[in-house]
């Protein structure tokens, strides 16, 4: 499902860098919330609506929805599902302002989903004017029903206050939506146990959230991961394992993986000392804004020839990132 992100980061004071390797920085931006996976009460509605939405029948779900709703009125379920169709233009025509509509029926009923994307339609400004405030409240609304999407962004706001009492209460809410299997907000927990920030500081229990972020296709997550790794904090040292992870990331385009398997590369760390690749990677990581004077000094010394291999592999792998 397509995202519409939220421009919230974490707070650079709460996920700090420290050691050898530092964090990976701030987590994305929130996801948007999902239909509800449980089913209401008429489970046969529920099987054509919800069933076809699940198997990429939109116009089959937009209709059945509609069904549902002139049977019953009150139907929040189905509204939200409209809501959604609308909001992503599946099925029917892309309308962020008719999908704010039939969310806002929802949330008058007491749909937490609907809430959580109305949240993320205020903060974005789409669908409805921009309003950091209304966001705020509507991810508090739906957060106070466990809505797992509007836990992990009001939790973003909260950690940009910085305060340790928002702190605290952010690692709840980041609790709530690792717990739902996101692999962002594990990621995000992960780097507060490993800080101490919210939380008694605990290495082995932020290796286990990195890992399980990781599994959940975070790549903030699986560069914590492959950071534990390789320095032996909370999980065995495994410089080799970590050499993998780094590199999985780092094809994948994640600077900070590019910059750190640059130095390993470079020592000969978890792989082979090859300087060649220790330049390509580092060209990648700086072209993104990561530059590192530590490899520039130690890849100054290079021959031509090799200088200009490393220069067309970075430009290989840069045209298919």
């Amino acid at each position: 499902m397509r995202r519409h992100a939220v421009a919230l980061l974490l707070a650079a004071q709460v996920l700090g860098s420290s050691g050898a390797f530092a964090q990976s920085g701030p987590a994305k931006p929130a996801r948007p919330a999902q239909p509800p996976a449980e089913k209401p009460a008429a489970a046969a509605n529920v099987d054509l609506a919800y069933g076809a939405y699940q198997r990429g029948l939109y116009l089959t779900a937009f209709n059945e929805a509609t069904k549902r709703i002139e049977a019953n009125p009150q139907d929040a379920a189905a509204m939200t599902l409209l809501g959604e169709l609308y909001n992503q233009g599946l099925g029917v025509r892309q309308d962020p302002k008719e999908a704010a509509r039939w969310y806002r029926l929802a949330a008058d009923r007491g749909d937490a989903h609907a809430m959580a994307s109305l949240g993320l339609m205020s903060a974005d400004g789409r669908g409805l004017g921009k309003d950091p405030a209304a966001a705020r409240a509507w991810f508090e609304k739906a957060a106070g029903l466990r809505e797992p999407t509007a836990a992990y962004n009001l939790a973003l706001l909260l950690l940009a206050s910085g305060t340790d009492a928002d702190i605290a209460r952010a690692a709840g809410l980041l609790r709530v939506a690792a717990e739902a299997e996101i692999g962002d907000a594990q990621h995000d927990l992960g780097v507060l146990y490993a800080r101490g920030k919210g939380v008694a500081q605990n290495a082995e229990e932020a290796a286990k959230l990195y890992l399980r972020a990781a599994k959940n296709g975070s790549i903030a997550g699986e560069v914590e991961l492959a950071i534990a790794l390789f320095n032996g904090e909370g999980i065995t040292k495994n410089e080799a394992q970590a050499a993998r992870l780094f590199r999985r990331a780092a094809s994948r385009g994640n600077a900070i993986a590019q910059n750190r398997l640059a130095r390993i590369y470079a020592t000969g760390r978890g792989v082979p000392r090859n300087l060649i690749e220790a330049a390509a990677w580092h060209l990648l990581a700086s072209g993104q804004g990561l530059p590192d004077s530590w490899l520039d000094g130690t890849l100054k010394e290079m021959p031509e020839q090799d200088r200009k291999r490393a220069e067309q592999i970075a430009a290989e792998r840069a045209a298919v990132l």
